[in-house]
């Protein structure tokens, strides 16, 4: 039998959603929108098209039709950019599919300082780079000149001019970076500037296999010497700007065979790093000694028609409306099923005799762990963007860096799919005392117990390792009391609570229990 065509929920952001004093970028979602609108339109398929302001407003959104599929095209909320990164957890806590990367992958992305540190990591080349948070500046920790200055967590080119590549030491650096602090509410980005040629590869996987489109190259040919070589916002977006007329994209980009096949191989690589999905973009420079460096990973990048995404489907051949289609099956296969639509909440696991689950396999985290484990951490709805990308890093380091001294288990289905996770670690500076980091549970799977499994087989990995104490720390708000109640059940004693630590009126308490070896 034929399956019926998907039914669609094209969800945007509202230009304007952010409260940006320029909204070029914001307006053209919809370019984005017009253009879906049309694919699905000639495949015949089914789509209803909202947009948004605020996260708050996509859970009734997405409640108020019988789609199963949300593409999504949010970029930007009032919130900020970590808000719109919910958009597929949200989508999935509903039992929705969503089209493009998941959660975990978008936050990863927004921060371009963990963006490289993951990077790094696998062994991929980035420029060097320094944050420098709210109201910091350390001229000394600078070294790598000429720098280029840009927000930490922006997209579409904000914040990006002339004015933030910084030549040499000076105070232009510190106007520069404080212009950005000030103008973005947060961290600036002091990145190695790499003189060279520029590159726009767009990977898509459009059966599965990630693949590299045909690789653009930006032409700089007609700009002045004295003005960078950068594709700024003005490049992007203001159409009457010298930048934006004299910024050409060379596609397919003349290049030599070594050259083009270490560009696609450095993309490959860092799609799988990120943990991407779907389609994206990066953005990369190569030296004069024809070495590559990623300057960003977009996970949600522009693919309205007269974009660069766009333009590397048609140079690879491939129709848009293949692209949307294949996005959208794509999506509808990682449906959530309905027993998984949940309200999302802590572990409260009320140790139930449950013995079906007594035999589910706790291992050790692997590799191939990790997308999953971050897509559940998402799904529960429970953690704030900034501690899902904590999280996010925790566990890459648990998984690659044993030196870091994170200890990871996951409690799988038997079909090997994670339903939790925990990760522990010896505190330093103590004689066998070890801190319980992070626990978390499928929504689906909650209630069963395995919150209480992953903790009884964390707690005696710590015995075994001759590890006394076992710590816990949470929050005092009223959302965490199933949480406290949860590790009291377990033999958790509140010792200690320090008032207003994670903010006004949110205390941290701190939970020990004493080990037996």
């Amino acid at each position: 039998m034929i399956p019926p065509p998907p039914q669609v929920l094209i969800l945007h952001h509202q230009p304007g959603a952010a409260g940006l004093a320029d909204e070029h970028s914001s307006a053209g979602v919809l370019d984005e929108v017009h253009a879906v609108q049309a694919a699905l339109t000639r495949l015949g398929w089914p789509f209803r098209t909202v947009g948004i302001r605020r996260l708050a407003e996509t859970a009734g959104a997405l409640a108020a039709g019988p789609e199963e599929v949300v593409f999504n095209l949010v970029e930007e909320l009032a919130e900020g950019p970590e808000a719109a990164a919910m958009i597929p957890a949200v989508a999935g806590a509903l039992g929705k599919a969503c089209t493009g990367n998941d959660t975990p992958a978008l936050l990863l992305t927004l921060d371009k300082a963990l963006t490289k540190a993951c990077l790094r990591d696998q062994g991929l080349p980035v420029p060097e780079a320094v944050v420098f948070r709210a109201n910091q500046f350390d001229a000394s920790q600078v070294v790598n000149f000429p720098v280029i200055v840009k927000p930490l967590r922006a997209d579409a080119g904000e914040g990006i001019d002339a004015r933030g590549v910084i030549p040499a030491p000076g105070p232009a650096l510190r106007s520069a970076v404080r212009r950005v602090q000030r103008a973005f509410g947060g961290a600036a980005l002091v990145e190695q500037y790499i003189a060279g040629r520029e590159f726009n590869l767009s990977v898509v996987a459009l059966s599965g296999t990630p693949r590299v489109l045909p690789l653009a190259e930006i032409d700089f040919t007609d700009f002045p010497d004295q003005q960078p070589r950068i594709v700024d916002y003005a490049a992007k977006w203001q159409t009457e700007s010298f930048a934006y007329q004299h910024t050409v994209r060379r596609l397919p980009a003349n290049v030599s065979r070594s050259l083009a096949a270490t560009l696609r191989q450095t993309a490959r690589r860092a799609w799988q790093a990120a943990g991407c999905r779907d389609y994206i973009r990066l953005d990369l420079r190569v030296d004069a000694h024809h070495r590559p460096y990623i300057l960003e990973i977009n996970a949600n990048p522009d693919i309205a028609p007269e974009a660069g995404f766009a333009a590397a489907l048609a140079a690879a051949k491939i129709p848009y409306d293949e692209f949307v289609r294949s996005v959208v099956l794509a999506a509808r296969q990682r449906q959530p099923a309905a027993a998984a639509v949940q309200t999302a909440a802590p572990p409260t696991d009320p140790a139930p005799t449950a013995p079906a689950n007594q035999s589910l396999p706790i291992r050790p985290s692997m590799p191939a762990d990790e997308a999953p484990i971050r897509t559940l951490l998402a799904a529960t709805g429970f953690f704030r963007p900034d501690e899902l990308a904590i999280a996010a890093e925790v566990l890459h380091d648990a998984l690659t860096r044993p030196a870091a001294g994170y200890h990871s288990l996951t409690a799988c289905d038997p079909n090997g799919r994670p339903l939790g996770w925990i990760c522990f670690g010896q505190t330093p500076c103590t004689l066998g005392t070890w801190d319980i980091y992070w626990l978390a549970v499928d929504p689906a799977a909650q209630g069963q117990g395995l919150g209480r499994l992953l903790t009884r087989q964390a707690e005696a990995a710590i015995a075994t390792a001759g590890g006394r104490l076992a710590v816990v720390e949470t929050a005092g708000q009223p959302r965490y009391a199933p949480t406290r109640a949860f590790y009291e059940r377990l033999g958790y004693t509140p010792a200690a609570t320090l008032p207003d630590f994670y903010g006004p009126n949110d205390a941290k308490i701190i939970f020990l229990k004493r080990l037996v070896s």
